[in-house]
């Protein structure tokens, strides 16, 4: 679960920060579905069995 508190900033600073560009916030977005894709195909592959995951079983 995420901490909602661990931005510390002040919220002036956070009030008049330069807004993201598109070209960013497009990168942003890219490395965020990568990530919960890789997560989602690690959990396909372990409810597969995939043998990758049975390393640790005894």
């Amino acid at each position: 679960m995420r901490n909602n508190y661990a931005n510390t900033a002040q919220l002036k600073e956070l009030m008049t920060a330069p807004p993201m560009t598109a070209a960013r916030h497009a990168e942003v977005m890219r490395e965020r579905n990568a990530r919960r894709r890789m997560i989602e195909e690690a959990r396909e592959a372990k409810k597969a069995d995939d043998p990758v995951f049975d390393g640790d079983k005894r």
